[in-house]
């Protein structure tokens, strides 16, 4: 069995932007990956509302995927793929990063990944930098005013990063957007557009390996 960690925010989490609350499991798209990749892959969820790559929140704690990462790995090694979601709360005008800081911030992330030995016998697993999609007009006052435009050069920056690090990308601007209610979580029809994109990729990687691992 194959094993692939989605380490993100609330858009990994499941946020629903028309109510606030959690889509079921079945709609957020780690578990439609799950569906979808069968009983030979094994999909573990690890979102959380306001994850940041590096930084520290200045108004919730437990917020920076800096800390939490390494021991995150250790607890459900071994693991064949992590994919590194985050990005979007990075945007917000309380952290003052660039988009080039943001796709770095990510990228330090995917490093730590390739240097662990939470892969299977001992190796790394593969890490896989996810770009998010562009962020929309939001709803949520001053905080976010520069994120649309900083969101926009994401896709150019995260491409950088990843060829630097040698990391496999996947660009989640190419097959969906964020929910126009608010700009910054995906929606049903998103989830469902990102967990085929995310599927895609995997079996590319793995070389559409189905079966069991040999």
């Amino acid at each position: 069995m194959r094993a692939v960690l989605c380490f993100g925010d609330s858009n990994t989490w499941g946020f629903d932007p028309a109510t606030g609350a959690r889509f079921p499991r079945e709609v957020r798209w780690p578990g439609r990956l799950q569906a979808s990749l069968g009983e030979h892959w094994h999909v573990v969820e690890e979102g959380l509302n306001g994850r940041t790559a590096t930084l520290d929140s200045p108004v919730a704690a437990g917020k920076n995927g800096l800390t939490y990462l390494e021991p995150c790995l250790d607890s459900h090694a071994p693991l064949d793929a992590v994919l590194i979601a985050v990005g979007t709360n990075d945007l917000a005008e309380r952290y003052g990063l660039t988009a080039t800081d943001v796709a770095r911030a990510a990228a330090r992330l995917a490093s730590i990944v390739s240097r662990s030995e939470a892969g299977v016998d001992g190796r790394p697993p593969l890490p896989i930098l996810v770009c998010p999609p562009r962020v929309g007009e939001t709803n949520w006052g001053e905080d976010w005013a520069g994120a649309p435009a900083k969101s926009a050069l994401l896709p150019e920056r995260f491409q950088a990063v990843a060829e630097e690090g040698g990391f496999e990308l996947i660009d989640l601007g190419e097959v969906t957007r964020f929910s126009d209610l608010d700009g910054i979580h995906l929606d049903a029809i998103g989830h469902a557009a990102v967990a085929e994109h995310v599927e895609w990729a995997l079996r590319r990687l793995f070389e559409l390996d189905e079966g069991p691992r040999p």
